[in-house]
């Protein structure tokens, strides 16, 4: 049988468009930190950075805009979201109020499935970071929750927390620079792990809040500039 007979079956292009890879490179740089609060996009130079066309960027900005990670600011342009404490208390708010829920149904729900997935999630959430790799670290925490929203039946809590991902990265990215965060940040999720599995839906929601006072505690001051942050955004 010849080739030609299934031409129709090639793959011509990448799995990814050129705008999703964009947002993906975009979205890493900004939640590590790399353009940092009120940093004005320059479309050329990030046409330059990324081998892209000005099309192309201008649609990834428009998505990180509407993700909260890009502000279009008068006569400036687009720049970095500014991140201050006003703005991450009403984040982590919502957090405690939709994880801690997700948690306790979580753990009244979670089977023998349930409970391989999470602890597989955990697992390489610790690998991530122990290596200290953030991109691995922001991977495997947004698996680490997903499991848990998920067998909780909880999809649209899943959906606002998708859309808050962004900005709860680079909240996540800031504490997670400090030493503090980076010996706790594990331990804490470990019990919430813990729990579930123990089907303890009172411990898993309280290890959810216990582990999210912390962060915000930890935001709190370097946002608030005690940590040397000045109010600005991850370093």
């Amino acid at each position: 049988m010849e080739n030609a007979a299934h031409d129709d079956l090639k793959i011509d292009h990448l799995p990814q468009t050129l705008r999703e890879i964009a947002v993906e490179r975009l979205r890493t740089a900004i939640i590590l930190g790399r353009f940092r609060s009120g940093e004005r996009l320059v479309e050329r130079t990030l046409c330059d950075q990324l081998g892209v066309s000005r099309s192309v960027v201008r649609e990834a900005i428009r998505y990180l805009e509407a993700e909260g990670l890009v502000e279009v600011a008068p006569r400036s342009g687009p720049v970095v979201a500014r991140l201050d404490w006003a703005q991450a208390a009403q984040i982590y708010a919502i957090r405690v109020l939709l994880e801690s829920e997700a948690a306790a149904d979580c753990a009244r729900r979670a089977d023998g499935q349930v409970k391989a997935d999470l602890r597989a999630a955990h697992a390489a959430l610790a690998a991530a970071a122990a290596e200290a790799d953030p991109q691995r670290l922001y991977l495997a925490t947004t698996r680490f929750y997903e499991v848990i929203f998920s067998a909780a039946g909880h999809q649209i809590a899943w959906d606002i927390v998708q859309r808050l991902n962004g900005r709860i990265s680079r909240l996540r990215a800031l504490t997670l620079a400090t030493t503090e965060r980076r010996a706790s940040g594990p331990e804490r999720m470990a019990r919430i792990c813990e729990a579930v599995c123990a089907n303890d839906a009172k411990a898993a929601a309280q290890a959810v809040r216990v582990h999210l006072g912390e962060a915000a505690g930890i935001a709190r001051r370097l946002l608030e500039g005690e940590g040397g942050d000045g109010g600005g955004g991850p370093r």
